[in-house]
């Protein structure tokens, strides 16, 4: 079968999206409960209620999300709350850069250029799900070698 025709499940490169999304969200969520400054006081700063509550709250899931993406174990619904996250975030804090004296519309294109990054590799995974080489297809007995 040609390369360019095997369906994006089969795929075992996929894991390199998972990868990078799942070691960026793993690593902002620990960093939400060890560093005050990317969590509580972020959080704080944005003006989210509760701030200590919501960081951690972010950050859990963050983790647990992160580990199952990385892991490319129900990958798709993982996903979901990461993206609610990264648009979260894009809203709470690129946005407003806008508004910013000294900063507007390039300076938020600079700064938010991980989070567009990250929100279309999540949109990417939801659609194209794990991969071959993920625990979901373990489940569902695929192999790498079946890819084509």
């Amino acid at each position: 079968m040609n390369k360019f025709l095997v369906s994006t499940w089969n795929v075992g490169s996929v894991i390199f999206i998972r990868l990078a999304v799942g070691l960026i969200f793993l690593t902002q969520g620990i960093l939400k409960y060890i560093d005050p400054h990317m969590g509580v006081l972020r959080f704080t700063k944005v003006g989210f209620p509760y701030p200590g509550y919501t960081a951690h709250f972010v950050g859990t899931f963050e983790i647990a999300c992160g580990l199952l993406v990385l892991f490319g174990l129900f990958t798709s619904v993982a996903s979901i709350p990461l993206l609610i996250v990264i648009l979260t975030a894009i809203a709470t804090t690129k946005i407003p850069e806008l508004f910013q004296p000294g900063q507007g519309f390039w300076f938020m294109v600079s700064d938010a250029r991980t989070d567009f990054a990250m929100t279309m590799s999540l949109l990417f995974l939801i659609s194209a799900g794990a991969g071959s080489w993920s625990l979901d297809a373990w489940l569902r007995k695929e192999t790498p070698h079946e890819a084509g």
